[in-house]
C-alpha cells in the first residue's frame, strides 16, 4: 500500500513540474528568450558530447558556463521572470485569459480603419503596435500606460501634432490600448528603402522581434504601410488593409494559413 501511495505521489509530482514547465514556455513562446534556450541547448549538447569522448579542454569550458550560467540566466531572462512572476500573482500562470469574440474582433478592426483613414487623409503621422502571441510588456512599459478600449476617436486624439503622446507607438493588447509613446527598436536592415524615415523603421524592427503587426501612417504621402515577420508592404488600401487585419488578429490561434501567410508564400 505504501509503494502505491509512493507511486501516485510521484506521478502528480511530474505532472505538475511539466504542466509548470509547459507553461513557462508558453510565456517564452515567440519571443527573443525562446532563440536563447536554444543556445542553452547547444552548450548542454556541447557538454555530454565533451564528457563521452573525454573531450577535457571543452569539457572545462563547458563547466565554467555551467558555474556562471544561472547568474546569467536571471540576469538574460529578467523581463520574461518579471513577466511570469507578474501572471503567478494575478493568477494568469494557470488559467487561461479569454479572447476576443467575434463581435469584438471586427469592431476593433474597424475602429482601426477608421482612425488610420482619418490620419491618412490628413498625412498625420502615427505607428500603431498589435500584440500577438509575443508578449510586448517591456516596450509596453516604456510609455505612457492608458488600458483604454480601442476607439477611433482615442487613437486619432493620440497622434494629433503637438500633443503629449503623439511622438511614439501605440501599442494595442486584444481590444485595450495598453500605452502610447512608446519607444521601439529601429530596425537595422541594410536593405530597407532610404526613403522610410525613424517611424518605418522602428515599425518594420518591432515585427523582427516579435509577431507583433505594425501599421504606420506616413508624415510625408499620408499612405500607410502594414509591416509583419521584419517585412513591409506599402501603398495599401482600405480595403486590402482591413482583409489583413481580419485574417491576421482574428480571434481563433490557428492562423498558419492566414492572409499574410498567403501573401508571402505565394510563389513557394
Amino acid at each position: 500500500m505504501g509503494t502505491f501511495i509512493t507511486f501516485i505521489d510521484d506521478i502528480i509530482d511530474i505532472l505538475l513540474v511539466s504542466y509548470v514547465i509547459y507553461k513557462l514556455l508558453l510565456i517564452v513562446r515567440g519571443t527573443r528568450a525562446i532563440q536563447l534556450l536554444k543556445g542553452i541547448m547547444v552548450i548542454v549538447v556541447a557538454w555530454l558530447i565533451s564528457t563521452y569522448f573525454e573531450l577535457r579542454t571543452l569539457q572545462w569550458l563547458m563547466s565554467q558556463a555551467f558555474t556562471y550560467g544561472v547568474l546569467a540566466i536571471i540576469i538574460i531572462f529578467q523581463p520574461e521572470l518579471r513577466r511570469a512572476l507578474e501572471k503567478l500573482g494575478s493568477g494568469k500562470l494557470f488559467f487561461r485569459v479569454n479572447s476576443m469574440d467575434e463581435q469584438t474582433h471586427i469592431k476593433l478592426v474597424e475602429e482601426i480603419i477608421k482612425a488610420v483613414s482619418y490620419l491618412s487623409k490628413r498625412r498625420i503621422g502615427s505607428l500603431i503596435v498589435i500584440e500577438r502571441n509575443t508578449g510586448l510588456s517591456e516596450y509596453i512599459e516604456s510609455g505612457v500606460s492608458l488600458n483604454a478600449d480601442v476607439t477611433s476617436e482615442l487613437l486619432i486624439n493620440i497622434f494629433i501634432p503637438n500633443t503629449p503622446l503623439h511622438d511614439g507607438a501605440v501599442i494595442i493588447r486584444k481590444d485595450k490600448i495598453m500605452a502610447a509613446g512608446c519607444y521601439l527598436p529601429l530596425s537595422e536592415n541594410p536593405f530597407i528603402s532610404k526613403e522610410l524615415g525613424t517611424r518605418h523603421r522602428a515599425g518594420i524592427g518591432m515585427t523582427e522581434l516579435s509577431d507583433a503587426i505594425s501599421l504606420i501612417v506616413s508624415e510625408e504621402t499620408g499612405h500607410f504601410s502594414i509591416s509583419m515577420n521584419g517585412q513591409i508592404e506599402r501603398g495599401l488600401t482600405e480595403k486590402r488593409l482591413k482583409a489583413i487585419l481580419l485574417s491576421e488578429i482574428r480571434p481563433t490561434e490557428k492562423n498558419s494559413k492566414s492572409f499574410w501567410y498567403k501573401r508571402w508564400n505565394k510563389d513557394g
